[in-house]
């Protein structure tokens, strides 16, 4: 049986969890609540972590600006390199707004990424 320490991210409380692992197996101590209980088997079996980045937008006027991404849902933390790989390829035009798909389902994972901030024309 394996034994793991968690700072559980749930709530603000930040409860200092110990998970058990035996397998598929997870029991989880030292949490407050269910979203400690939650988080930590979550943390345990499949940890997924969402992934900010920006990429360049080339405006008409020849001036670049930066627009800002995030993963929508999380993805899987194994695969957060592959995928700022695969934003940094992305060629984003201007007229984006608050929560545009920009890359619709990224590298298949279910998650899409969306715009944070409004570039307009």
């Amino acid at each position: 049986m394996e034994k793991q320490e968690i700072t559980c991210i749930g709530c603000p409380m930040g409860c200092a969890l110990t998970a058990e692992i035996d397998g598929e197996n997870v029991q989880i101590f030292g949490s407050a609540c269910k979203i400690g209980v939650d988080y930590g088997v979550n943390e345990c079996l499949n940890p997924r972590r969402m992934v900010t980045a920006s990429v360049k937008v080339s405006m008409p006027d020849g001036s670049v600006k930066m627009l800002s991404l995030k993963t929508v849902p999380e993805i899987p933390k194994n695969r957060i390199f592959d995928c700022l790989k695969e934003i940094k390829k992305a060629d984003v035009q201007p007229d984006i707004k608050i929560g545009d798909v920009v890359i619709k389902n990224i590298l298949g994972l279910g998650s899409d990424i969306v715009a944070t901030r409004n570039i307009l024309l």
